[in-house]
């Protein structure tokens, strides 16, 4: 009897001893886990992004302001150069710098729709526009290069007429140096518009300093034809009109390129690349299917197909594909969400078979091509 009870404590201790070892390593478990998680929120910390739905709204909000923030300091510096030309204007009397003054002033309000634009991007997705409200930023764009193509027209109609109508122009000292205000203003805006226009991934800021500089352009000719008018070549003006003309008629065609690209969802075929290479890099991605992706706005969306283990559970597909979009979010600038299609290795029955005469030419073959 008393052997008996002495096993039976000896079960309970080594039930004991299991209890307590299996509670440390839960313990432990648990410590890696809140470590591993503190140094997943420090390293976001030392490199700020996050694809919480809330801060991308933030991330979008933000670029909005930059841009708005561009338009006003641009829409001031151009509104200055306009009043000094427009002074000098009534002073001497020139008709090629009134037509630069008011090439400025139109382009000053270039930044109006523009604005608009940014301010219609902030909004939402509802579900009328699921994917919100970014292409106005390309419908803006469309407005930008007819403004480009008008004020083309315009120089070029501008110079005809004064070719076969010579006009004198008094003052010239004070055109000069309105027409080397305009330049520099007009060249001050483009730089700064194209330049935040790039950071923030705008194709239609972009496509506003381009025009910007066209009117640098423009200014830089009543500048060249003041001096040759100096020289006593009447005829300066309007021939140097017809070169800036042809000038303005490039920035035309990289401004059209530029919005035709984003209009057609083109991206640049490296962010394909690299959204292909830093799939595979991912844990328990065996291969990569079709990855598209397209601008809306200044951000990036994607979509991809990857191929995993055909006898993981949904729960690791789906963990792998979490996986997948936040290293997709990590490697390529400016993407904001990615939608992460699993397909399977190789199974008896293609579970795409009955997509094929929908799609055909749209999707990736079937995993069953699959040769990892």
């Amino acid at each position: 009897m008393d052997g008996k009870r002495h096993a039976h404590h000896g079960h309970d201790r080594s039930a004991q001893r299991q209890w307590a070892q299996w509670a440390r390593r839960t313990q432990q478990t648990r410590r890696r886990g809140r470590l591993k998680l503190l140094r997943h929120r420090l390293a976001h910390l030392l490199t700020p992004h996050s694809h919480e739905a809330g801060d991308k709204v933030d991330a979008s909000m933000e670029t909005s302001r930059d841009g708005m923030r561009t338009l006003w300091i641009s829409l001031v510096v151009l509104g200055v150069t306009t009043v000094v030309q427009a002074g000098i204007v009534a002073l001497s009397g020139s008709v090629a710098l009134l037509g630069d003054t008011v090439h400025n002033a139109a382009d000053a309000l270039t930044a109006v729709p523009l604005g608009i634009a940014f301010l219609l991007g902030r909004r939402a997705a509802d579900r009328r526009y699921t994917y919100g409200y970014g292409r106005a930023e390309d419908v803006a764009g469309v407005l930008i290069v007819a403004t480009i193509a008008a004020s083309a027209i315009l120089a070029a109609w501008t110079a005809v007429d004064r070719l076969l109508h010579p006009r004198d122009i008094t003052h010239l000292w004070a055109v000069s140096g309105a027409a080397l205000a305009g330049f520099a203003g007009n060249e001050w805006v483009a730089r700064y518009r194209i330049r935040t226009g790039r950071r923030i991934g705008s194709a239609a800021l972009v496509a506003d300093g381009l025009h910007a500089r066209t009117d640098g352009f423009t200014s830089l000719a009543v500048l060249l034809g003041a001096g040759g008018t100096a020289l006593g070549w009447r005829a300066a003006d309007p021939v140097v009109g017809l070169l800036i003309t042809l000038a303005i008629l490039l920035v035309l065609k990289d401004a059209a390129r530029e919005v035709y690209r984003r209009l057609m969802d083109s991206v640049d075929p490296d962010l394909v690349t690299t959204a292909h290479a830093t799939l595979r890099g991912v844990e328990g991605v065996l291969d990569t299917g079709q990855v598209r992706m397209r601008w809306i706005g200044h951000a990036l969306r994607a979509e991809a197909d990857i191929v995993v283990d055909a006898r993981l559970t949904v729960v690791e597909a789906h963990r792998i594909a979490v996986a997948a979009e936040h290293a997709l979010m990590h490697a390529v600038p400016r993407l904001t969400a990615a939608t992460v299609h699993t397909d399977h290795t190789p199974v008896e029955d293609d579970p795409h078979a009955t997509l094929h005469h929908h799609a055909q030419g749209t999707r990736k073959p079937s995993p069953a091509h699959f040769s990892g």
